[in-house]
């Protein structure tokens, strides 16, 4: 049984710096609306190195898809691109300047890999564990319905 409908958010971009900051503050924004304040570092570096590996790496487009997604205790975050290659964790030099970036998402989240999509390119993804319980979200009426308020007695004086 389900006690909380899931939270999904999507955002399509193209990797460059600039935009890398503005879903950074997107994420975190979306984060604060779930009433999960204490995930938004982890979740803002991880899409960070994510993205900027799509940034340095990615062939034959920049262009990605950001997902986030809250499922009862579990927040995933992942980035979807169009370059088949597969990343891979490697081991960077101490004084490197670049090269951490999956060891700095392995580090921050509590799982994370990849699914390849064959030629439609690949997801790379974490996941980090939601407080529990989870805050309570606010529902919203479907599309087209209307709220009503509650009805009041008039009382005669």
């Amino acid at each position: 049984m389900m006690s909380q409908p899931s939270r999904h958010c999507t955002v399509e971009l193209q990797a460059l710096p600039s935009r890398i900051g503005q879903v950074r503050r997107i994420v975190s924004a979306q984060l604060r609306y779930w009433h999960l304040d204490p995930l938004i570092d982890q979740a803002a570096l991880g899409v960070t190195e994510l993205l900027t590996n799509v940034h340095r790496h990615a062939e034959p487009d920049k262009v990605c898809t950001v997902e986030i997604e809250l499922m009862l205790d579990r927040l995933t975050v992942s980035v979807h691109d169009h370059d088949p290659r597969l990343p891979q964790l490697r081991d960077a030099a101490p004084f490197a300047t670049c090269g951490r970036g999956l060891a700095m998402v392995a580090a921050v989240s509590e799982s994370w890999g990849v699914r390849p999509r064959g030629e439609a390119g690949k997801v790379v993804w974490f996941t980090l564990p939601a407080p529990s319980p989870a805050v309570a979200l606010p529902t919203y009426p479907g599309y087209g319905a209307v709220e009503h308020a509650p009805a009041r007695s008039a009382v005669a004086g």
